[in-house]
């Protein structure tokens, strides 16, 4: 796996690639921030070498390069999931990448759903901390050890100074941001009402599919970062209603203006 990563920054850096500070993960319906994006170079996973394919309809699988708020930036425009029949360190491949290019720091998004019942679909929430039940680990096996120590620390996952920039950001800028526990699950399928009151008693506020693969590799790099949900759809067991993707991807795409302002806005404050 190093090889595949070394042969892979060996590429990027070929196409110009060169000194990102600054690594971003966009999530489901939340690709308007490369508009943003002073584009410099860009190239479909497709043309990466041992890059995984993004599988995913509203995910568009291109890697970024380029200036936002002075700052030089990736940017993964789609990500993987362990449900879309990848392995764990295929789903962390590019952090890995990112990381091995010399970002500093990394910004993630994603659409959860709401367990929140003091919530709402459409607001933000900033990660303070999660819960992984994905049934597997990118730290499992002999090859993630040369990325670090594979019994990393998970005391502060998200990163407390860049948390800080967020919150402060979001007032100064007057965008509502909880703040609350994540829960991964592996998915595809949406839960039932017995698993949200489940979700809800363990302690998470929202759900969703992806991201703590990502923050486990990160932290194992020694990676600061720092996560943002938009929430998608309300969970509420007792009054749930059919799941609608296009309304989640709706709701998505109504959110994100506030997700790109405050990621502005972070990024400029860093």
């Amino acid at each position: 796996m190093i090889d595949k990563v070394k042969s892979t920054v060996s590429f990027l850096k070929e196409k110009g690639y060169e000194k990102p500070e600054l690594g971003i993960i966009l999530g489901t319906g939340l690709g308007a921030l490369t508009n943003h994006i002073e584009v410099i170079h860009e190239i479909p996973y497709d043309e990466i070498p041992n890059f995984p394919i993004a599988t995913v309809e509203f995910h568009k699988g291109k890697l970024l390069y380029g200036k936002l708020e002075g700052k030089t930036i990736i940017a993964m425009s789609g990500r993987f999931h362990y449900y879309e029949g990848y392995s764990m360190e295929e789903v962390v491949f590019p952090v890995r990448v990112m990381q091995q290019l010399g970002i500093k720091r990394l910004l993630i998004s994603n659409a959860a759903g709401n367990m929140n019942l003091n919530w709402k679909k459409g607001e933000l929430m900033l990660i303070d901390d999660h819960i992984n039940l994905q049934p597997d680990n990118p730290l499992r096996g002999k090859a993630a050890g040369a990325f670090g120590p594979i019994f990393t620390d998970m005391s502060q996952p998200y990163d407390p100074s860049m948390n800080e920039v967020m919150e402060k950001v979001s007032a100064a800028n007057n965008i509502p941001l909880n703040k609350g526990i994540y829960v991964a699950v592996s998915g595809p399928n949406l839960e039932t009402r017995a698993e949200y009151r489940y979700l809800r008693n363990i302690g998470a506020d929202v759900v969703g599919m992806s991201t703590v693969p990502e923050v486990i590799a990160a932290n194992q790099l020694g990676l600061p970062v720092s996560a943002v949900s938009v929430l998608t759809d309300d969970c509420d067991p007792d009054n749930l209603e059919p799941v609608n993707i296009d309304d989640i991807i709706a709701t998505a795409g109504t959110a994100e203006k506030y997700l790109v302002i405050l990621f502005k806005e972070v990024i400029k404050n860093l």
